[in-house]
């Protein structure tokens, strides 16, 4: 399976580098080791020493050098093999191994696996979840998932099932038949659901005024290559402007390890409507609990189920699914990604019938 290379993945939240120690990531089959360096900045080179390829990752941090576990060779932040204890000591050119451009931004760890030069302000916005910004967040959680990150991608643009899978807590019947508009800029997709004059979903209810009265809702789910997804969704009283209600902007990140695997890294901010009563701690207890029982409980058994059926097929090209109006959005963020992975020299076969 192709990968986009000249890109930003998120290995994980900034909180979970810990200074001095090491942490495993494979990001796109790439085997990755990162780390902090003595002045905090964090670093990622290949998690693999040049000389038995042993994991680098199970060794040590000598100051801000990486010791092999396996015969004691140690990397600096750029790759280069510093120390030799053997022999000699000669360090031969080949012991140096690959490093990655790496930005902290938005409370996490951006690292870009390309050959081109690496681009800072190409990392999508998601400045919703920086120090300081308003509203009340909820935990920065993340997670594995046994599917091909694309298949959770289209889980995300096509929203239409919150009212079916996720009936009673993000949606219901009531919202099925929504106003939904496709916007593409660039690189960029946003699809945009809009109910009017409907019962609320029980987890915008109980976060906003918990009386069950008719609201207008809405979900703006932009998508980014290639796969950071950001939900602006709330509710507000019929007829009226959405700051005049509540808003939660959900973060979606994900990044693949696999072809069939992927890190998916999830957290959500809520501006206004605080319901009576309710402290922000409670707020963001309340926040993150109903998401990750939405997404452990309904959205993962449903899209690793569907990635056992394409396994089972022998991959995604052998099955010929029957496409609805609702597969708009996941198809067109399927091409946008497939047209940047050619560009790179990297051909793609996408049927007309399948996000293959």
């Amino acid at each position: 399976m192709p990968f986009l290379r000249n890109a930003w993945y998120v290995a994980l939240w900034a909180d979970d580098l810990v200074p001095g120690e090491l942490t495993s990531r494979t990001i796109c089959d790439q085997p990755i080791v990162l780390f902090r360096r003595l002045d905090g900045t964090a670093a990622a080179i290949v998690d693999q020493c040049a000389h038995r390829f042993a994991p680098l990752s199970r060794g040590r941090l000598c100051g801000e050098h990486v010791e092999c576990p396996y015969h004691g060779l140690r990397y600096d932040h750029t790759g280069m093999c510093v120390e030799n204890p053997h022999g000699s000591g000669r360090i031969a050119p080949a012991l140096h191994i690959s490093s990655f451009p790496v930005e902290e931004r938005h409370s996490a760890i951006w690292v870009w696996l390309g050959e081109q030069a690496a681009d800072a302000s190409l990392i999508p916005d998601f400045s919703h979840l920086d120090a300081g910004a308003p509203g009340v967040l909820s935990k920065r959680d993340w997670m594995v998932l046994d599917v091909d990150y694309r298949l959770m991608a289209d889980n995300l643009l096509d929203l239409s099932h919150v009212n079916f899978l996720h009936d009673g807590l993000l949606g219901h019947s009531g919202m099925v038949d929504a106003e939904v508009v496709i916007e593409e800029e660039g690189d960029t997709l946003v699809v945009t659901r809009t109910s009017k004059d409907v019962l609320p979903p029980k987890l915008f209810d109980l976060m906003y005024r918990n009386d069950g009265e008719p609201v207008d809702t809405w979900a703006e789910m932009r998508w980014s290559a290639p796969g950071c997804l950001r939900n602006h969704a709330g509710v507000c009283p019929p007829g009226r402007a959405r700051h005049d209600g509540m808003t939660v902007i959900g973060t979606h990140l994900l990044t693949p390890i696999s072809a069939t695997q992927c890190y998916y890294h999830i957290a959500a901010v809520q501006l206004g409507g605080l319901p009576p009563g309710d402290t922000e701690a409670e707020v963001a207890e309340q926040l993150s609990r109903l998401r990750r029982f939405a997404f452990e409980e309904q959205d993962r058994p449903m899209v690793e189920a569907q990635q056992r059926a394409y396994d089972r097929a022998g991959g995604p090209e052998a099955l010929k699914p029957v496409m609805l109006s609702i597969d708009t959005g996941p198809i067109r963020a399927r091409r946008i990604l497939h047209r940047m992975i050619e560009a790179e020299g990297t051909p793609v076969t996408l049927s007309r019938r399948i996000p293959a």
